[in-house]
């Protein structure tokens, strides 16, 4: 039997420290998959996965325990996991690519093992259409359908009225289903 978020908000409002490894195992896998589907990278969903349960740690600790049980602790991590995603695109537009020094030879293009088995993956999917889509979309579709979150737990995360989560995804979804034809076609 799987425990609930609410189950487990009680358990971390009365040992944050023995309770918190269970969190990260419940909500760690939901995290960097939809992660990687926003930031489109491997090693930016890694560090945004990461970096989400260190922030939840640390606001989690100074918490009273009252607030934490009232926590809805999945929409919660969320935030701060699409915080994270929303600042990496932002900084990421900012930064212009650094050269490498000169007389150092550039890493082999050649996919590794891992690319290999992440583009087989993803070959047939909508990855590359998922990642045109403008921002309140993705994010919808991708905590709707790869995360799996309700609307009112998208709703919360994303600081937005459900109403308009649902059309976030209506429309990501109807912008998808349009990409899909026209490179069947090709």
């Amino acid at each position: 039997m799987t425990e609930s978020t609410a189950d487990i908000a009680a358990r971390l409002a009365d040992d944050l420290d023995g309770t918190f490894p269970d969190l990260v195992r419940m909500l760690q896998d939901d995290v960097f998959g939809g992660a990687l589907r926003m930031t489109g990278d491997r090693t930016d969903a890694e560090d945004v996965a990461q970096e989400t349960f260190v922030r939840a740690y640390r606001a989690l600790s100074g918490y009273p325990a009252a607030r934490i049980r009232d926590l809805r602790v999945r929409g919660w991590v969320w935030t701060i996991a699409l915080n994270l995603c929303r600042n990496r695109a932002r900084s990421r537009s900012r930064k212009p690519v650094a050269s490498l020094p000169e007389g150092l030879d550039p890493p082999s293009a050649a996919p590794g093992p891992e690319e290999e088995a992440l583009a087989a993956d993803t070959a047939g999917d909508l990855a590359g259409h998922l990642a045109a889509l403008p921002w309140e979309q993705r994010r919808a579709v991708v905590l709707r359908h790869v995360v799996g979150l309700g609307y009112a737990e998208i709703a919360e995360a994303a600081d937005r009225p459900v109403g308009t989560v649902k059309a976030d995804v209506h429309r990501g979804l109807a912008r998808l289903r349009e990409a899909v034809p026209r490179e069947e076609h090709r």
